[in-house]
């Protein structure tokens, strides 16, 4: 178990560990396929997903709309159809709609009682902003993709929030859904982890690249881990 005692900052990835990506990717995903006749399981649709964007996120860096965008052509290259620019467009644009787990309100109130809370996001700003409204509290920081011009696990992301955080890196953790972007990144700079295990069609993975890699802490949910931290 981790000495929560040593942290003054708790940063989080956003999209996947506070909000339910798998629904809203669903949400925008699903017509798509439905209209083109295409019927592909939910698990398959979570790893295609994970791929296309990893590879949409590679450099020269690109605004995250246009990574989304990207997503969307590359569902309909691999299975088959022509996507119109309606269709392009409806990922990008669902991300205002998509709301947090269950949990995720209730236990960032939780812990913003005892501590200073980051969100360390692969996103664009004026998309963060949308879903900050849903989250219920304020953050002492907000430190997006379009901020360090990377998308992580790049490093670069990283180097920002510190420099923002303020902190040493002993008194930081991170939190995150995925192993890919967030754990292996933040544990090569000497940062602590939680994974945030969350149910899925695509268990232990969702919908990003897989990796392999161990935390210091293992959770189902963030209230799990508003339990054991506070």
């Amino acid at each position: 178990m981790l000495d929560f005692t040593k942290f003054c900052v708790l940063s989080f990835d956003c999209y996947g560990t506070l909000i339910n990506w798998e629904d809203g990717i669903f949400s925008a995903l699903r017509p798509i396929l439905t209209a083109h006749g295409k019927t592909v399981a939910d698990s398959a649709v979570l790893e295609l997903y994970g791929e296309l964007e990893a590879e949409a996120e590679h450099p020269p860096f690109r605004p995250y709309r246009e990574v989304l965008n990207s997503v969307v052509r590359g569902f309909g290259e691999r299975l088959g159809f022509t996507t119109t620019e309606a269709e392009v467009r409806s990922l990008p644009n669902s991300l205002k709609n998509w709301l947090p787990f269950a949990d995720t309100v209730e236990a960032l109130q939780q812990l913003k009682n005892r501590y200073q809370l980051a969100i360390i996001s692969n996103v664009d700003d004026d998309l963060f902003a949308f879903t900050q409204t849903h989250l219920g509290v304020a953050f002492d920081h907000v430190i997006t993709a379009q901020q360090a011009g990377c998308y992580k696990p790049c490093k670069k992301i990283f180097d920002l929030a510190e420099s923002r955080l303020g902190i040493s890196r002993e008194q930081w953790l991170h939190i995150g859904q995925s192993i890919y972007h967030d754990v292996l990144p933040a544990q090569s700079l000497g940062i602590a982890t939680v994974w945030v295990n969350r149910a899925s069609p695509r268990q232990g993975l969702g919908a990003v690249k897989a990796a392999l890699g161990k935390p210091d802490l293992e959770v189902p949910n963030l209230q799990t881990l508003a339990q054991a931290a506070t």
